[in-house]
């Protein structure tokens, strides 16, 4: 058994979570609760869901461009995993922070691009070449589209023995996702297409929505049949994409990838084209792996996060001692109320107001504590409460129960 300090354990599950890639940039959904400013500007609350709630950081630098922050607010927000270890607490430290409502469909996409890639869905070894002169295409779009008349106005100029079969799907809206799925199917179950065209013309993320849904990218995989995509225009980029053999940038682009040219020093520019563009898409893809895990090995070297744990270190520090200098506040004031107690009862004028006198000698001002001090006759000055009266010392009177002499 291992015996370990509380500060080297904590110092160790940081290590942990900093370490997993995952766990510094991902998006987190929940319900804002316990929400707190600093008085520097940072913000401190949780996020919770019906079973867990995580504590988050937003700095007050990563805050900018984050909307106002109330409790129960349905938020995501992007950031990076830690351990804070001067309390040993698990908390999110956070850099962005959106409406639940907006960027919704993102995160959709993003989930599931991840989990297919976790699958080996986009690996390149999967993906198959194309056949080189194709006898029968088919294609999967709308009928009515002008992506349609694209495809088939290509395909006649390149490849004009080329049989083109089109399976007429909706590809937008409600039940598009699912007829393109079927449309894929219907294809592979006839075993006559050589290549297959899925395609759309351009549109925003919601329209061509039914091409980033799970049934379809599924449908593509499952597919025998090599399949190009020419969904939207080139910046677009869908999960059926990523899934299949070849992605064109647009509906006609994925005709001319579909079928050669009849000139055959066309067909091998293409074709070494195709094999530098695959080349180059592997290279680049590796690439930026080892850029974000290079990336994240400096974000972990870098001073920054000791100076965030500071910064949270400070804010603390700061209020324990606001509490500490209050606490010593409130100590004095009282131990002054009760030194002020205790000189008032102490004062001389307390007892002048019982009653009291204070006696003097005229000439020289002593203070007449004895009888032995005043022969008959001498002048005295007598202080009571309210003033000062002078006086002259008479015969001395014997205590009570004495003999007078």
């Amino acid at each position: 058994m291992r015996i370990v300090g509380v500060s080297e354990l904590t110092s160790y599950l940081k290590s942990l979570l900093e370490e997993d890639y995952y766990l510094q940039d991902t998006w987190v959904r929940g319900e804002i609760t316990n929400y707190v400013q600093s008085g520097a500007g940072h913000r401190y609350f949780s996020v919770k869901d019906e079973r867990a709630s995580l504590r988050c950081v937003l700095f007050r630098g990563n805050g900018s461009s984050a909307p106002p922050l109330r409790n129960g607010m349905a938020v995501f927000v992007h950031g990076r995993l830690s351990v804070y270890e001067a309390r040993g607490d698990v908390q999110f430290y956070v850099d962005a922070v959106e409406d639940a409502g907006i960027g919704e469909l993102h995160l959709r996409f993003e989930a599931l691009k991840a989990r297919l890639e976790a699958e080996g869905l986009f690996a390149a070894e999967r993906k198959r070449d194309l056949p080189r002169s194709p006898a029968v295409i088919g294609v999967v779009t709308s009928s009515s589209a002008a992506a349609l008349r694209d495809i088939v106005r290509t395909l006649r100029l390149r490849c004009p023995l080329a049989r083109v079969v089109v399976a007429p799907t909706l590809v937008q809206g409600e039940g598009a996702a699912e007829q393109v799925a079927s449309a894929i199917a219907l294809l592979n179950a006839h075993a006559r297409a050589e290549v297959i065209i899925v395609a759309r013309g351009g549109g925003s993320l919601e329209e061509l929505w039914a091409f980033n849904e799970e049934i379809v990218a599924r449908a593509i995989a499952a597919s025998a049949i090599p399949v190009v995509t020419g969904i939207g225009h080139e910046t677009d980029f869908t999960i059926a994409d990523f899934v299949a053999d070849l992605r064109a940038s647009t509906p006609t682009a994925a005709a001319t990838a579909a079928v050669p040219d009849l000139r055959t020093w066309r067909e091998a520019l293409y074709q070494q084209r195709e094999r530098l563009d695959q080349a180059v898409s592997v290279y680049l893809y590796t690439q930026r792996a080892t850029l974000g895990i290079r990336q994240h090995a400096l974000d972990r070297a870098s001073p920054l996060g000791r100076i965030v744990q500071a910064r949270q270190r400070v804010d603390e520090a700061r209020e324990r001692l606001r509490v500490q200098m209050q606490n010593q506040l409130d100590l004095r004031r009282e131990q002054l109320r009760g030194r002020t107690h205790q000189l008032h009862a102490l004062s001389p004028l307390l007892t002048l107001s019982r009653g009291f006198a204070v006696v003097r000698r005229a000439d020289d001002d002593t203070l007449v504590t004895s009888v032995g001090q005043i022969a008959p006759g001498d002048a005295l000055r007598v202080h009571v409460a309210d003033g000062t009266f002078d006086a002259v010392a008479g015969e001395r009177i014997a205590p009570s129960g004495v003999e007078r002499k």
